[in-house]
């Protein structure tokens, strides 16, 4: 009887313990480094070999410390024990079963692999009293924010893997505008509760959440030294980023959906060796700052074979805002990526516009953009400083455009880039202004094998009087749209195969450029080819590019002199 009951206990005490497995990635070390081989050879910079986690082969479930996936039992408490005994074995995997699992926050730990079976949801609370009050940073510049559902500061080794899906609960968070609802959407969201604003043209869920944004930035102007409580008063208005991990290195997130963000969706800031693949970014399409990726101050990262279908832009690299992004002087650095597929977005690819600690030696690959706002997006405005280098894109295929197919804005000041929906923005001007430490710099950006089919103007290239836009090239470039290219304020431009069919409207448009060449580039049956503006506009070279059917090759207007441009 003795005996009996002795085994009966043994058995029991090894069905409670954690099981260790003989795997941790979802696909064996060596696959996962022979894609990183491939994706970062010939590279046109020089880039370290990207150092992968190794975590060790154990492993627990979520379900063995006491989680339920009914969808309805908050396993907070559960998800950190179960965390933990991996951490005190020195790290592991720990294993979110199929089902739905409704939790806060989960602090993600050095050595650990978060792994979401297939079928398996984690269900972030939107309880707003389950995050807690830290400081982080915000658009590029230090504030307080509630925690992060998926948040980890500092670790080393940590990894979210599987095939199932996050859920950041956003709509409890977000506001939304009216404009982006049909009138049925929109009534029955007035329906829901929450309150309107004065103006009648945003929702916000609560009161508090819409009076939040005054007194945050009160509190922000006053830095560092405010305690992190006296955020509390508008703690329903400091929504989170979904995923945040800050200064973290060897990192992989491989395979999950994550979705539903209160404000962007993953956000890694000064993060180093990092690898994003299989991964699915989703957000309503009008959910206000729902970014996909943003790549904030890294260095060493892989994106590739992601989706993204999101409410801001999808693919995003920043660097730090003003002042405080000039003093950190982390550059976005060393950044690949390849192979992504980008459906709604107000960018597909974008740069900015809190560019300030720079952005450098950047490699994008063989993506694809339906009906993203704006194809390949870079945007800054003065104030920001930094400099954006050094970035090769090429073999892109875009769609259904709404605005521009390439666009570079020195003048961006907030918004949609849909026409429509833009604010005031900064008013145009011919004027400049001195150049200090505050004056931002686009330059060195090559652009080869891009295809558009439908867009509203093909090119923007738009810089500051004072600093323009300098070492543009655009290689086999064929883009259908209304308009053509746009070049003002800018230098060192070279236009090579370019074929640009424009329903009206010159097929290039030159204003106070200079050392522009258009070589080997079409002209098909538009009534003008080139029309050049302003008084600074001169040396723009026409090669090799026959202009026999077209009715005026060369137009001038608006001080623009007839010497500016040299006909080989």
């Amino acid at each position: 009887m003795l005996r009996s009951l002795t085994i009966l206990l043994v058995s029991v005490f090894l069905v409670l313990q954690p099981v260790e497995t003989a795997a941790v990635l979802p696909n064996s070390p060596a696959s996962l480094e022979d894609d990183l081989v491939r994706i970062t050879t010939n590279l046109p910079f020089a880039m370290r070999r990207i150092a992968l986690p190794q975590i060790p082969a154990r492993s627990v479930t979520v379900a063995e410390f006491g989680a339920i996936g009914d969808g309805a039992t908050l396993n907070s408490v559960s998800f950190a024990k179960a965390i933990e005994a991996c951490v005190r074995r020195g790290g592991g995997r720990v294993v979110v079963p199929q089902g739905i699992w409704l939790t806060g926050p989960i602090q993600l730990k050095s050595n650990i692999d978060l792994h979401l079976d297939r079928g398996a949801v984690i269900q972030f609370s939107s309880r707003i009293e389950e995050y807690p009050l830290v400081r982080t940073t915000w658009e590029g510049s230090p504030t307080v924010r509630r925690m992060s559902p998926i948040y980890g500061v500092q670790l080393e080794n940590v990894s979210i893997t599987g095939d199932g899906v996050l859920d950041g609960s956003g709509d409890s968070w977000r506001m939304v505008k009216k404009s982006k609802l049909t009138e049925s959407e929109w009534k029955k969201l007035l329906a829901s509760g929450g309150v309107v604003d004065k103006s009648g043209d945003t929702w916000w869920p609560s009161a508090e959440a819409m009076n939040g944004a005054a007194l945050v930035r009160t509190l922000d102007k006053r830095g560092d030294a405010v305690p992190v409580e006296e955020y509390a008063a508008a703690r329903e208005y400091l929504r989170p980023v979904l995923v945040s991990l800050i200064e973290c290195k060897k990192v992989l997130l491989d395979g999950p959906t994550f979705q539903n963000s209160p404000a962007w969706n993953i956000h890694p800031l000064m993060c180093e060796d990092l690898v994003i693949r299989n991964v699915t970014a989703l957000n309503p399409w009008y959910s206000q700052n729902g970014d996909g990726l943003d790549l904030d101050s890294c260095r060493r990262a892989v994106v590739y074979n992601c989706r993204f279908d999101v409410g801001d832009d999808a693919i995003c690299l920043k660097s730090g805002r003003d002042e405080y992004g000039r003093k950190r002087g982390r550059p976005c650095e060393e950044i690949v990526i390849s192979d992504c597929v980008v459906y709604h977005g107000h960018g597909g690819f974008t740069v900015g516009s809190e560019m300030s600690g720079g952005v450098r030696n950047v490699a994008v690959r063989r993506c694809t953009f339906l009906g993203t706002d704006l194809g390949l997006r870079f945007k800054t405005t003065r104030g920001r400083g930094g400099v954006v280098e050094k970035i090769w894109i090429s073999d892109i295929v875009m769609k259904d455009i709404p605005t521009d197919a390439i666009g570079f804005n020195m003048y961006y000041s907030g918004g949609s880039p849909i026409p429509e929906a833009n604010g005031p923005g900064e008013p145009r001007s011919s004027a400049a202004v001195a150049v200090d430490d505050t004056t931002p710099r686009v330059r060195d950006v090559y652009l080869k094998n891009i295809i558009c089919h439908g867009a509203q103007r093909a090119v923007q290239i738009e810089g500051l009087p004072e600093m323009p836009i300098n070492g543009i090239e655009l290689d086999t470039v064929q883009i259908s749209a209304r308009t053509g290219v746009v070049c003002v304020d800018a230098e060192r431009i070279k236009f090579t195969n370019l074929s640009i069919t424009a329903a009206s409207g010159p097929v290039i448009a030159v204003k106070d450029s200079r050392n522009v060449t258009i070589e080997k580039s079409t002209a098909g049956t538009a009534s003008v080819f080139l029309r050049v503006e302003g008084e600074k506009s001169q040396n723009i070279k026409i090669k090799a590019t026959d202009l026999a059917r077209t009715i005026k090759p060369v137009e001038f207007g608006n001080g623009a002199k007839p010497s500016a441009v040299v006909r080989d």
